[in-house]
């Protein structure tokens, strides 16, 4: 982690000064900004968090709720939303305090005895290599409290503020002063009156921001009711501290789902249709979790939270006001619950919702600052659509298998599944398609490991300068630049001939960073050599990879790796071939593209085809 690039300064150094006029501003809200977010749940918070890094945005979040929410909720956190975390610099706390899911283990009614139920498998949770984190389970509103806190860490200091209603929006194209999107809220102070460059509904299954630009929720309803508690327990359950799935043989069945502190579990309880059809509350459902968890006993001593909901899949064809046939750039979007709703059974929904944020944030911030131009935003609906629908089919055929009586399907069938979708569930199986920001994968032999379109799969590495062992994907930032990862060859020779072209004039760095920007703010150049970290000297590097940064010209003397030859060759692990090549990287961690270390026009074209020239 680095700072003190302006200047020394004692204190806290993640903490920013604030920037001017942030004391200054009143409990209003003001009358403009350029992004307005509707709703801070998962999705509004993440993508509040990307947007508060670049202080030059005036960004707004509004919440229908009265404050903060305290418990309750989603509470899974795939491996990749972990890597996000990594990438805000907030994941050191996340794992801190989670709970880490190691195991999963499956109960099926016994055949000697079905009334009784027995473990029939215990399978790791994840496959081993799948990513450095684990996946973890940890309140939302500890999460949704860790973005608050780094909200007031950012130099805008973007305040939540409570207890707004979107009542009415509407988008003027021919507004001079750009801020097309006018948005009505009431609230505490009376109405307001918002206008807005760009507005985003993170604000829920029943989104008013999705009413107002007319998308609708397509898909399926269903009555199958299920009830979640969050309890202090004490049982002779034996997995009560594992992930389980019970199915016993005619009284339902249990999700068992252990909590952070080492005490609390959450049950996902499936109700009967019939037997379970009036009202329940926790009482209830603990009896229905005895029913299924015979013969063995539960005893609630605390409930934290409960709730009970309907499974339903359903799904928006577009997450944005822009019409079909792309004549326009969208001004207003969608993200999470007001775009795609689902079971819970997987845990896929918080994370997924904050992973539609990731990668909608940059984007804002990259046509706001000038660094892309505004054609940019279409593929947001492009790409995060598909992955919704990959959801949505995923989750019908999860909460089918889920919810099949035993006697009705094959012992192992749901336990194959659930190994077979193991990256699905993990948050590392998406693949974005060929478009303006992802290249085909012509060059993919050069480095297998890095499925162009998948997220940056990060690999354990030696840093040059201070011998550190790190991980090379924690090298990204939630800063909005792109990374090109210069894997050298052999002798290096290729390696140099390439960063010489990326420091002369016209070359795809040069082209794209404004004059005053630090020489890394758009495209961030690192690279990963052969040889140990002993033999190599750092000041023989070329000058691109020792970039004079800030306004006292520091330089960064951190932008090279070598292998670490203890946790495995990087080169190895990631079937880099030893010729050496370029790996491109978006600003949300996914594979823009793999070229050979001789392709700069190659490189050059692509980024002109998605970045501005200076």
């Amino acid at each position: 982690m680095q700072f003190y690039l302006d200047g020394y300064r004692p204190g806290d150094p993640l903490v920013a000064p604030p920037a001017p006029g942030v004391a200054d501003r009143g409990a209003e809200l003001p009358d403009h900004t350029d992004v307005l977010v509707v709703g801070a749940g998962p999705a509004g918070m993440v993508l509040a968090a990307q947007l508060a890094r670049f202080p030059e945005l005036d960004l707004l979040v509004v919440d229908r709720r009265g404050g903060p929410l305290a418990v309750g909720q989603a509470d899974g956190v795939a491996c990749r939303t972990v890597e996000v975390f990594e990438a805000l610099g907030l994941a050191d706390r996340l794992l801190a305090e989670a709970y880490w899911v190691n195991e999963v283990a499956f109960w099926r009614p016994d055949p000697a005895d079905p009334s009784r139920i027995v473990r029939t498998g215990r399978v790791p949770d994840t496959e081993e290599g799948l990513s450095e984190f684990p996946h973890v389970i940890v309140n939302q509103a500890r999460m949704l409290a860790w973005l608050r806190e780094d909200l007031d860490r950012q130099p805008g200091r973007p305040a939540v503020r409570h207890g707004w209603t979107v009542a009415g929006l509407a988008v003027d194209d021919g507004d001079p002063d750009g801020y097309p999107v006018t948005v009505e809220l009431t609230g505490p102070a009376g109405t307001a009156r918002v206008r807005a460059r760009y507005v985003v509904g993170c604000d829920g299954s029943r989104s008013a921001v999705r009413t107002a630009i007319g998308r609708e929720l397509r898909g399926d309803r269903t009555d199958q009711r299920w009830g979640v508690m969050d309890v202090l327990p004490v049982t002779d359950f034996p997995d009560i501290r594992l992930k389980a799935t019970v199915h016993s043989h005619a009284e339902g069945n249990v999700l068992v789902i252990p909590r952070e502190g080492g005490y609390l579990v959450r049950f996902y309880i499936e109700l009967d249709q019939v037997r379970d059809a009036g009202e329940v509350d926790p009482v209830r459902l603990t009896e229905i979790a005895n029913r299924i968890l015979h013969p063995y006993t539960v005893e609630v001593r605390d409930v934290g939270w409960w709730s009970v909901y309907k499974i339903g899949q359903r799904l928006c064809d577009r997450f944005d006001d822009a019409p079909d046939d792309g004549s326009r750039a969208p001004r207003v979007f969608i993200a999470g619950d007001a775009c795609h709703t689902h079971s819970a059974k997987a845990g896929q929904g918080m994370n997924v919702s904050m992973h539609d944020a990731w990668n909608l944030g940059w984007k804002l911030a990259a046509v706001l600052r000038g660094v892309a131009p505004p054609e940019l935003l279409h593929t947001y609906t492009a790409e995060r659509q598909v992955v919704a629908q990959e959801l949505i089919d995923f989750d019908r055929r999860f909460a089918a298998l889920f919810s099949r009586p035993p006697e009705e399907s094959d012992p192992g069938e749901f336990e194959r599944y659930f190994v077979q979708q193991g990256r699905f569930t993990a948050g590392v199986a998406t693949r974005y398609r060929p478009s303006p920001i992802t290249s085909a994968d012509a060059h993919q032999e050069l480095a297998t490991g890095f499925g162009v379109g998948t997220r940056f799969h990060s690999a354990p590495v030696v840093r040059l300068a201070d011998a550190r062992p790190v991980q090379l994907g924690h090298a990204a930032r939630a800063d909005g630049a792109w990374r090109l990862y210069l894997f050298a060859d052999r002798d290096g020779s290729a390696l140099r001939a390439l960063c010489e072209q990326l420091a002369g004039p016209g070359s795809a760095l040069r082209r794209h960073t404004p004059a005053g920007w630090d020489p890394d703010a758009v495209l961030d150049v690192r690279a990963v050599l052969q040889q140990h970290h002993h033999d190599v000297e750092v000041g023989s590097l070329p000058a691109v990879l020792r970039p004079v940064k800030g306004p006292l010209g520091l330089v960064d003397q951190e932008k090279v790796y070598c292998p670490d030859t203890r946790a495995g060759d990087v080169f190895d692990l990631r079937g880099v071939d030893r010729d050496g090549c370029a790996v491109l990287v978006r600003p949300d961690q996914h594979v823009a593209h793999v070229l050979p270390l001789t392709a700069h026009a190659e490189l050059t074209a692509f980024l002109a085809g998605v970045l501005r020239p200076v």
